[in-house]
Formats: C-alpha cells, structure tokens, sequence
C-alpha cells in the first residue's frame, strides 16, 4: 500500500528527512519498500504485515515514529464544534429510537454500530487538499461525502459507509443475516445473489450493503443527495472473510475487517467523517451519535515480568526504556506484584495481536532495536541429544540425494477433492481456510509432489527428480494423528535418461556391448525380447537387501517396463537401509497409480510404501505433460524397524551351482509368485532365484509368455553333489507346475 510521508507529519514532529524515516520504520517492521516523489509529495510503498492492520493507514504509522524517536504524538480527534464530546473522551449515545432507528439482529456478529445523520448538506467536489492526498495513493476522488470516508480510512484505518438516507426505506437500518436468494446490487454495479451466510446491512424491505465489505448501488450517494447518514460498525472478521470469499470481492474495508478492526474507534471515525462533509458540503447535525453497543471488546490485561524481559532480551534493557516503548505504542501499565517486579498490562484496542506476556516481549525488541542487543550465546547445561529417528532419517535422504533426487517442501493443506481422490483417510478441516484449494490438512503427500512436478514441466524442466520427508494428518479412532511419510516423485524422461536402452555393461570386463538381438518365433516374426541380464544397477533386477530376486511384471512395453524398474530399484535402494528378513511386493496400491506399472512394497508381508507410474487419468486430469512415476513410503514402519546392522560374513568356501528352468506361464502370473513358491520350499542352499529372459510370439500362444528362470545353489557346509541338485530342482520343477506352468524341455 502506498503511505504519504507528509500526512504521517500532520502528526508527529519528526527530526530526521524522509529517506531516514523509511529506513527506521523499516527497521521496527513496518516495511518501506520504496520511495517516490518529493517534498510534500512523498509517497511510501509499504509492506505491512497482515497482523498488524493498526499500522495500515497515517496514524498508525506515525504512532510508531513517536515511539521510534520518544516524540509526542498528537490526539486523533475531531475538532468540530458541532460534533459535541470527543468520542475518545465519551461522547453520549443516542437513545434507540433517535434520530434514526438501528436494530442489530445479530449482535455476535455486529457488537458495535455507530451512526451519525447530516441533513441539508451539498454534493460536490472534494476540497484540493483530501483529493490531492488520496491521488498520491492511488485513489480516484469521487465526491466530497465518498472522499470523506475514504480519507478516513488512510488516515486513521477504520473503514465507514455513507448512506443517501432518503432512499433507506422505512425509516430505519437493520443488520441481519440475509434471506436465501435476496438479491443486492453493489457499488461495482454486480446483482449479487445472497444466502443465508450473508450478514447485510438492510431497511424495512430490502438488503442495502455487504456488511464489511461494499455498499449498495440502490442508496448510493449522488449529486442528489441532501440527507446522509454515515455508518461505522465492528463486524466479525471470519463473517466478514467468508462473504468476501464467496462472492469475489476484494476491498478495502473488507481486508481491514478481516484483520480485525478497532472496537473503540466506531464513533470517533463516524465524527472524523461528519467534520469532513460539513466542512465543504454544509449541512446540520440531526441529534446525536447514535451508539448500538451489544457487549463490550475489551481484552484481559497481561503480566509483564522484568526478569523474564531481561531473560530473553539480555540485563542491559532499564526499566524505564520498557516503560517508555510500551506506553508511546498506547499501553497502560500499572505497577503489580509485591515480590518479582512486574506490570499489568492493559492492551490498547487497535492491537489485536498482541495477547501474551511473549507478544510484549517482541514490541520491546523491535522498538529498542534488535541491532543494540549483545551478541551472546543461550545458557546451556547437559548433553546433547539427538531427534528421535534423526539417523534413519539421515540415512534416508542421503541416500536419495546420492542417486539423484532433489530435497523440496510443500505447503501442508490440500483440497477436499485431492484428499478423496487420493487417500481413504479422515480428513482434518482447517477453520480459516486460504482457499477451497488448501482448505484440508493433508492426508497424502502424493498432491504436493504431483504439483511440484507439474510446475517444473510447465517451464520446460523435463528431468525432474523430488523427494520431500513430512507429516500427513487425519483422525483415528477420533484422535489426531500425524505420520511420517516420504514422497518421491520422477518424471519418466529422469528415469530413462539413467537407463542405457542401447548398450548395456559386462560388468566382468567393464566394456558395453551390444544388447542380444532379439530371438525369431517359430513363424519366422520377430518376438518380443527383454533381456534380464545386468544393467547399470544391479538393484534394478535384484533386491538391493539380501540379492533376493525382486518383483517382476511381465512387460508388454520394453521401454516402460525398464521405466518401472529403473524407478523401482531406486525404492529398492531406499528400503535396503533397513533390518528386514524378505522384501516382497504386490499390487494393492491405490487407484491413481496405473495397475500395470505400480506395485506395493511389503517388508516380511507388512507394507511399506507404494509406487509406479501415476494414472493416465490422474495425469490428464493434472495437466502434467509427461508421465511421473510416484512413490510413497511409510517412515513409521521404518522407524519402527530401524537401520541394518551391517556384518561381516566369510565368502563361502565351496562352488555355487546354477540350474535353468524354462517354463511357459499364462500373463496373470507375475514372478513374485514364482519366487514365493520356490523361496517356500524351505531349501536353504537356495541363495538366489531370478528371471533371466522373456520370450513371446512365435509358437508361444497369446495371452502367455516363456520366462527362463536361474537358481544359484551353495552350501556353506560341503560341495554339493548331482543328487541333491537333482532332488531340490524336482521339488523347484513341481511348486512351479502348481502355479499353472508347462515345462518346456
């Protein structure tokens, strides 16, 4: 927003130029992020913070010059004659029914509605001097009973409205909820449909504003008007929020309410306004201020403890120098406390973020100067100790950044429809939501991930490798529980771009060569050849814990299938840090993972994670222009298992011993259950079982494929003989042929 640094003068006597007055209210926190024009037409661009709408108009800020260079600061009130009391100073409250009615259906909602009524006045141009002043901060003049109400606002943050009284039907103003359907044109010239959750401010037959966010168009003020009646109420910010929300409105008014608006200051800017409008418009005072109060705002007073000041803040800070900076920021303290020294702290109004003896704390700092205080280091005593889990952790995303991943964090709420679409969890609803796109704690990491790809492909980055360790939330049992998960999410051009389709690497003589040519079915055609030989990583054919054979989909895509692998041998390699006797995978992953490129990890038959290729569905419905593959891993399970110890074991001293089998299996059956039913024989001279090559076409029918299988035979104990080979592979032939398999000899 921007801020003239001449109207900031009109109310403190400043010793220092412009440039060093920004720099120094930069320094408090209140924000000048740049400078334009000179002299009197100074303009600051400020970024404000959104908990501190005190700060947001002139007086605020120069409430924070007086107490930055200990000057006074004059009273903001107004000086008419025919305004009667100063409203800080008590001004009377009308009775109910004079001059003009005002009844408040929704007092929890509206606790405050202060109104003044001026008759005989003239519409006209604004004097030179307010419509110059709002020109400099990008405000168009309208008329001088609207510029009124505007200038009010910048200059002391309180928004206000102003009614042509003589088109208020009735004779009276009623804030009420509105009726399902009710229509209101608004001051941007919009039919508005209203609900229910709509407060409005209406007369006997009709809606005639949004309350806290924009006027009605019906009793709007034109040249015609001669009677006004000016408004200044104190709405409920999360109502004032959810109607400007709903219906798309953004205002001035409405971004101040929806920080909280000053309770006390209603009839003091009603007055302002009134000054203003008689002073170029004429006019006469109809009674009094009216003053619809239904419960009182006033917030409990803090304790402030000097030790726990000096604590914090170090033993340099006076006394009298914390005094001083509470009090020119419009704190009362009072002495309290016989023992320890302390102060009650009565909290001015317009500060509704302060509310803790912490908050205190932090206005001494920043006025005192967070640059004065000594550089000391916090008193320590003990050992130190280390986070729960902090090396499985570790381990973790080392492990990740070493094979090419990239650390990244997103925001922790998603949507209703992604935490149904992508979990079966209960949702934890947020009650002051951003928007309808982050209005529910997440469930899943899988959305964020997918949205921080999809942001890199929009910008033409298309190797993208992410990982990110977090918290998901939902309710159990209902209780709030909060797991540790870990998401990794790749693009499929990441992934093949590790892969090396063309050559692979005979890891014997450490040369590539070309990959076999692929075998001629019996018709002559080519098949459809995958070799399952060694590639790149070992981990991507063989389970990167213990050598056990990994899980295997009978591809119908080569590309695709190494994909998947590549992907899946990168899971591998995570899991391997931790102590488990078998890693195993199936297929109950969640529906927007595609059924034939995803699978589920499960450590001694307790799943651990789930990944593969994200759905094509899902992906279109993204907008994602390239396939990702999509990993979620439950770091509860692996913290409950804990890191591998490593040991040693001796080399075996007698010869391993392959045997092959070929056999012909219909497409349903996947290898995990090949290797289940070999694994299962109890045989423990069986150190490996894995897939060698694929074949299809040719005499092979449809729907099945030729898989040659390799079992590596050792004992720890002697060198085995021909017999107990031949034994253990009957028995390897036979749990096979249980699973449907046709030996082919």
């Amino acid at each position: 927003m921007k801020l003239s640094a001449h109207w900031i003068r009109d109310f403190v006597d400043l010793p220092v130029d412009d440039q060093r007055l920004a720099e120094d209210l930069t320094g408090v926190g209140i924000a000048v992020e740049g400078i334009s024009g000179s002299g009197a037409d100074t303009v600051f661009e400020m970024e404000i913070g959104t908990n501190r709408p005190d700060a947001m108009n002139h007086y605020g800020v120069a409430r924070e010059a007086a107490a930055i260079y200990d000057v006074g600061l004059r009273q903001l009130s107004a000086k008419s004659p025919l305004l009667g009391k100063d409203a800080r100073n008590g001004a009377p409250a009308a009775s109910h029914g004079a001059p003009f009615p005002i009844t408040v259906e929704e007092p929890s909602l509206c606790p405050r509605f202060s109104a003044r009524v001026i008759r005989d006045t003239r519409i006209k141009a604004s004097p030179q001097k307010i419509a110059h002043r709002l020109q400099l901060l990008d405000q168009r003049p309208i008329s001088n009973a609207v510029d009124a109400t505007n200038y009010v606002l910048w200059e002391m943050g309180k928004p206000t409205h102003v009614f042509d009284m003589d088109l208020l039907e009735g004779g009276r103003l009623i804030i009420r909820r509105a009726r399902n359907g009710e229509k209101l044109k608004t001051l941007d010239g919009v039919e508005r449909t209203l609900s229910s959750e709509d407060l409005v401010v209406a007369d006997a037959k009709r809606p005639v504003g949004l309350a806290g966010v924009m006027g009605g168009f019906g009793t709007m003020i034109t040249e015609k008007t001669r009677n006004v009646l000016i408004e200044s109420a104190w709405w409920d910010p999360v109502t004032v929020r959810k109607t400007a929300r709903r219906h798309g409105i953004h205002t001035d008014a409405s971004h101040r309410f929806e920080r909280g608006a000053d309770f006390e200051s209603t009839v003091l800017s009603c007055d302002l306004v009134a000054e203003l409008i008689l002073a170029s418009g004429g006019g006469d005072l109809d009674g009094d201020v009216i003053d619809a109060v239904s419960r009182e705002m006033d917030s409990a007073p803090v304790i402030l403890r000097l030790s726990e000041v000096h604590r914090i803040l170090g033993g340099n800070l006076k006394t009298g120098e914390i005094v001083r900076i509470l009090k020119k920021l419009g704190f009362e303290l009072i002495p309290a406390g016989q023992g320890e020294a302390q102060f009650e702290v009565h909290i001015p109004s317009w500060r509704l973020d302060v509310e803790r003896e912490i908050d205190l704390i932090e206005e001494i700092a920043r006025l005192h100067g967070y640059d004065k205080f000594e550089n000391t280091l916090p008193a320590y005593r003990g050992a130190v100790v280390e986070l729960p889990n902090a090396r499985a952790d570790t381990t973790l995303r080392e492990r990740a950044l070493a094979v090419g991943y990239n650390e990244t964090v997103s925001l922790s709420f998603i949507s209703h429809e992604d935490a149904e679409g992508f979990s079966s969890a209960s949702v934890l609803e947020l009650e002051n939501p951003l928007s309808a796109e982050a209005s529910v704690m997440r469930t899943t990491m899988a959305p964020g991930m997918l949205d921080m790809l999809a942001w890199n492909l929009n910008r033409d980055v298309d190797d993208v490798r992410l990982f990110e360790m977090g918290r998901v939330y939902e309710t159990r049992d209902g209780e709030r529980v909060e797991p540790e998960r870990l998401c990794l999410g790749v693009t499929a051009s990441a992934v093949s771009a590790g892969i090396s389709l063309g050559a692979r690497i005979d890891v014997s003589s450490g040369k590539s060569k070309s990959p076999p040519k692929p075998k001629e079915g019996l018709d002559g055609a080519p098949s459809a050849t995958t070799t399952m030989g060694k590639s790149n990583s070992p981990l991507l054919a063989k389970d990167a814990r213990n050598g056990a054979p990994s899980g295997f989909v009978a591809p119908s895509s080569s590309e695709s299938t190494e994909e998947f692998r590549a992907f899946k041998g990168d899971i591998e390699n995570l899991l391997a840090a931790f102590a488990y006797s078998e890693l195993s995978f199936d297929r109950e992953t969640e529906e927007y993972f595609h059924p034939g490129r995803s699978a589920r990890a499960l450590m001694d038959g307790v799943p651990v994670a789930q990944f593969g290729l994200v759905a094509e569905a899902v992906k279109n419905a993204r907008k994602l222009r390239a396939d990702v593959y999509l990993a979620e891993i439950d770091l509860e399970q692996l913290h409950a298992r804990g890191l591998r110890e490593i040991l040693y074991k001796a080399l075996a001293k007698y010869p391993a011993v392959e045997r092959d089998f070929s056999f012909v299996f219909s497409d349903e059956v996947e290898f995990e259950a090949m290797r289940r039913a070999v694994m299962g024989l109890g045989i423990s001279e069986v150190r490996s079982f894995s897939p060698v090559e694929i074949f299809r076409g040719g005499s092979i029918e449809r729907g099945k494929y030729s898989i040659l299988l390799r079992a590596r035979l050792q004992s720890d104990e002697a060198t085995l003989r021909d017999e107990q080979i031949a034994a253990w592979s009957e028995k390897m032939v036979v749990a096979l042929r249980g699973l449907g398999g046709v030996q082919r000899v």
